[in-house]
C-alpha cells in the first residue's frame, strides 16, 4: 500500500455496546460508557472507538481515536459540522485555520493571513474547529498518540466511518470514486491527501 492510499478497514466489537449492555438512557438517566467499551473501527491507519452515538446524543457523537505513528489525515473543510479535538497522549501536528493559500499539499506548511502556523499538540490541548475551518492533525513522532473527538451534529462521522467500512471491506484496491462520493455526501471536502506509513 502507498503512502496516499485510504487505509482498509475491519471493525472490530470490543466490550458491550456503548450503553454497556444496558437498555438506551431515557430523558432522566445519563449515559456511562466504561474504559474499553465502544463500538470500534480499525485500519491500519487509524483506530477509532465509538463512544457515544446518534441515538444517545443529540448534540454530538464522541469517538476516541488512536493515531499511530506517520499518520496525516490530510487537510479537510466542512460547511455544516463542528469539530474539537482533546489530545489524551502523544503529539500532534494540528491545523485549524484558513491559511493565505490552500496548496494542494503539505497543509504543516500552510500559514494564515495573520500569522498562524500548524502547532504541535501536546495533552491537554484543545482544538475546535467551527464549520468552514480547514483542519488536519497528523501524528510525526515514533510513538502513537491518542485524542478524544467530538463531531455535532451526530450521526454524520459514524456514518461516514460505517460506510467506508463497507466500500473498503469487499477486498481489492480502493474504490477511489466511491470514497470521493461518500465524502462529498458526509460534507468532507479533502484538500491535501491522506497520508499513512
Amino acid at each position: 500500500m502507498t503512502a496516499t492510499n485510504e487505509p482498509h478497514f475491519t471493525a472490530v466489537v470490543e466490550g458491550p455496546t456503548p450503553a454497556a449492555g444496558d437498555s438506551p438512557p431515557t430523558a432522566n438517566e445519563g449515559l456511562l460508557v466504561p474504559p474499553g467499551h465502544g463500538r470500534v473501527v480499525q485500519t491500519p491507519a487509524q483506530r477509532v472507538t465509538f463512544k457515544v452515538t446518534g441515538s444517545h446524543s443529540r448534540t454530538a457523537s464522541t469517538f476516541e481515536v488512536e493515531v499511530p505513528p506517520g499518520f496525516d489525515v490530510g487537510a479537510h473543510v466542512h460547511t455544516r459540522s463542528e469539530e474539537l479535538f482533546y489530545v489524551l497522549e502523544g503529539e500532534l501536528d494540528v491545523l485549524a485555520f484558513e491559511p493565505r493559500i490552500r496548496t494542494p499539499d503539505r497543509w504543516q506548511k500552510w500559514e494564515s493571513s495573520s500569522g498562524k502556523r500548524v502547532v504541535r499538540a501536546t495533552p491537554g490541548t484543545v482544538i475546535v474547529v467551527p464549520p468552514g475551518c480547514p483542519h488536519a492533525f497528523a501524528n510525526p513522532t515514533e510513538t502513537p498518540a491518542k485524542m478524544f473527538f467530538q463531531a455535532s451534529p451526530p450521526p454524520d462521522h459514524e456514518r461516514y466511518f460505517e460506510e467506508l467500512l463497507e466500500i473498503l471491506g469487499n477486498g481489492g484496491p480502493p474504490d477511489h470514486e466511491a470514497i470521493e462520493d461518500l465524502r462529498r455526501r458526509y460534507d468532507i471536502e479533502q484538500l491535501t491527501p491522506l497520508r499513512h506509513r
